[in-house]
């Protein structure tokens, strides 16, 4: 039943990783004809953010320190390992947000951009759905306007 589970996973995030291939074709076109005032451009923009969001949440959180910590910092990344060190900070290398997984207290195994690109994401996604309400908010008061001089 697990593997059913990670298998769907794993299609819907192929479908939606070729939904924002596609989007970021449309973002780029519709830029430039100056359609980023509709919609489904603000829409596009949200997925794409959200999807780099969680890809590098993903690279920073899943693919940062491997499966042994100690085995990827003295063989990939050449650092020395420093057992009491991460013994006394695992709290804060196994939190949601900031990602940290350090090997010792001067090299860690998350890239530098990670952290910020996750925060980006998540403000432009913001932005975007802000954006989107306006959208709705205006539709909405333009229809009982309609409706009131009928």
């Amino acid at each position: 039943m697990k593997e059913a589970g990670a298998l769907t996973v794993a299609l819907l995030l192929v479908v939606w990783l070729v939904w924002n291939l596609w989007n970021l074709f449309r973002i780029a076109i519709d830029l430039r004809n100056g359609s980023w005032w509709r919609p489904m451009w603000w829409t596009r923009l949200c997925s794409v953010s959200l999807f780099a969001g969680l890809a590098s949440w993903i690279r920073g959180g899943v693919f940062g320190g491997g499966l042994d910590v100690r085995e990827t910092c003295q063989f990939v990344h050449h650092e020395r390992y420093d057992e009491a060190y991460w013994d006394s900070h695992a709290e804060e290398f196994q939190k949601i947000f900031p990602l940290h997984n350090k090997c010792n207290a001067h090299f860690d195994m998350v890239p530098a951009w990670v952290n910020p690109a996750i925060v980006t994401c998540a403000l432009v996604s913001v932005a975007a759905i802000a954006v989107l309400l306006w959208f709705g908010t205006a539709h909405l008061t333009s229809l009982s306007r309609k409706e009131n001089q009928s």
